[in-house]
């Protein structure tokens, strides 16, 4: 899909062609970052909201966020899940305070206005004023002010939002090869083994750059490489939407054999590095292949994981122009035993913030942010691959998702 949401009053130009140079500005620009919230995250984009299974009962519901903007998704008497911005038709102030619970109504704290589970406006407090004065308008009308609703979508029980009725449906927004990839992975009902949370020194684009940069994964990253669960000698590729929006990485435990790693002094491949418990880097076949490292992103900010048995959906949230915050939800099947929990909560403790993986990414990210303030009219530069956007079979040196995600950016943006 490809949808340029064009904003005239723009001052901003893009400084070349194509998206091989990539202005510093685009991280520190809090004008960018403002429009960035109207015209992207709530445009024609599709949002990762919560897990189906986080809110079962009726009542149940989760708060969460599109871009800066607070949403909370519920589940109804009739078991219907509802979405909707997470502000009080009245003054706007929150009327969901708690991040997750079960409740049969809400009910804003300031002036105790009450919406039902579809955010339909149920009670006003002295709408008939007192003795006889004051109170609602003759022409208000209670259902021209409930909460405003977001459209979803339940995707192999992730539930997705948008703010447009002119998204195209989920399946079409990332492609049939993509969904085919989610349908790879999701492949039973979900659980929730646990929450980890992580604030970046950053611009949100910085990471999700970074989890479109395959070429970074076996330099950057000691465990990845050392112990052999992402190396650039692997069996892999990159696959991308029709659009360039959307991508996936994946690397199989194959070596295909290039003497010229080692004549290249990777800091990464560590060969006296040893684990004491290596049960963790014990790979269950599961999913009807051999393929060790997934990551697959859906354009804006929703990455999906599988490294080794260790599944993962991460939802970033920009919080500001210079920081942002992503939340990991570790993920097993619903039939999965105990031993198998305890092998994907292993790894993703791995990967996580306290582990190898993603505290590196953290870290360059912040250092970008930093270096970036230095002249913000100054490009970097993403030649790894060609200028092109295409997807590659055999090698993961390529910069071609990360040029992706800058086209959909632009097209976004309109610049």
């Amino acid at each position: 899909m490809d949808t340029a949401q064009i904003d005239p009053g723009t001052t901003f130009v893009w400084p070349s062609e194509d998206v091989s140079q990539i202005p510093f500005r685009v991280y520190t620009d809090q004008d960018l970052y403002d429009r960035e919230q109207q015209v992207l995250f709530q445009g024609l984009t599709w949002n990762y909201l919560c897990l189906d299974c986080e809110i079962p009962e009726p009542g149940d519901y989760k708060m969460t966020y599109i871009g800066d903007a607070p949403i909370v998704v519920v589940r109804d008497e009739n078991g219907d899940i509802n979405a909707m911005v997470n502000r009080c038709a009245h003054k706007g102030s929150l009327v969901c305070y708690k991040p997750r619970g079960n409740i049969k109504e809400f009910a804003c704290i300031y002036h105790n206005w009450t919406y039902d589970l579809r955010g339909k406006l149920t009670g006003v407090a002295f709408g008939k004023g007192v003795r006889g004065q004051g109170g609602l308008t003759e022409e208000f009308k209670h259902d021209e002010h409930g909460l405003e609703r977001i459209r979803i979508e339940n995707v192999r029980g992730f539930i997705m939002g948008t703010f447009s009725d002119e998204t195209p449906p989920f399946a079409s927004y990332i492609g049939a090869e993509l969904m085919a990839s989610i349908e790879r992975v999701f492949i039973k009902p979900l659980k929730v083994l646990g929450y980890h949370s992580q604030i970046f020194p950053n611009n949100w684009k910085l990471y999700v750059e970074n989890n479109k940069d395959s070429y970074h994964a076996s330099l950057l990253h000691v465990f990845h490489n050392t112990f052999g669960v992402v190396r650039p000698t692997m069996t892999g590729g990159i696959k991308l939407s029709e659009s360039g929006w959307h991508h996936l990485s994946y690397t199989q435990r194959e070596e295909i054999g290039d003497d010229n790693i080692d004549k290249e002094k990777v800091r990464a491949k560590q060969n006296d590095y040893s684990l004491e418990d290596t049960r963790m880097m014990e790979h269950v076949l599961e999913l009807g292949d051999k393929v060790t490292n997934s990551i697959q992103t859906v354009f804006p900010t929703m990455v999906l994981q599988q490294i080794l048995n260790a599944l993962a959906v991460r939802q970033l949230i920009p919080k500001g122009v210079n920081e942002s915050e992503l939340i990991w939800t570790i993920l097993g099947f619903e039939d999965d035993d105990s031993d198998m929990d305890e092998l994907r909560m292993q790894v993703n403790n791995l990967v996580g913030p306290a582990g190898f993986i993603s505290m590196e990414d953290g870290c360059v990210g912040g250092f970008i942010q930093t270096a970036a303030k230095a002249n913000v009219d100054a490009q970097t530069i993403l030649p790894m691959g060609g200028r092109k956007i295409e997807p590659s079979q055999g090698s993961r040196v390529t910069e071609s998702a990360v040029r992706g995600f800058w086209k959909g950016w632009r097209e976004c943006m309109g610049v």
